[in-house]
């Protein structure tokens, strides 16, 4: 019997801001990290509300994958959510992931106490972490 392969890295969360505007519009910004000298990043902007907001910050998260990933496989945010359940808030996102020959939905959530839109943008990662490491990590 053989040892699975074991991943040689991952793509971990490395910062995520969220500056709100006068105007109503808001902008995310992440970056990821692979080593030390691997970073992605990724930006979007949004309006101000508690929807706009978590949508922002998830599609910034998108934007720094897809920094990461290229051409390889593209994703597309289906949806952000954020509920209240077990007494703390939940924030579930929805992702579309298309590559070669094959395309699939991602389903990533996080249990976020105080900042839901950080957790928008982790909830992506949670999302797409086993495709990632399942594509680029795996030998």
């Amino acid at each position: 019997m053989t040892a699975s392969p074991v991943p040689t890295d991952r793509l971990r969360f490395e910062s995520f801001s969220l500056d709100r505007h006068p105007n109503g519009s808001c902008r995310a910004q992440v970056a990821l990290v692979l080593q030390a000298n691997d970073r992605y990043s990724g930006h979007a902007d949004g309006l101000t509300s508690p929807a706009g907001e978590l949508r922002c910050a998830a599609q910034a998260c998108v934007n720094a994958l897809q920094d990461f990933a290229g051409k390889t496989v593209t994703f597309e945010l289906l949806g952000v959510k954020a509920v209240r359940a077990f007494d703390a808030t939940v924030v579930i996102v929805s992702v579309a992931a298309h590559g070669d020959s094959n395309a699939g939905r991602l389903v990533g959530s996080v249990l976020t106490d105080g900042d839901p839109a950080r957790g928008a943008a982790l909830a992506v990662l949670n999302a797409t972490n086993r495709l990632l490491g399942n594509r680029f990590f795996m030998r």
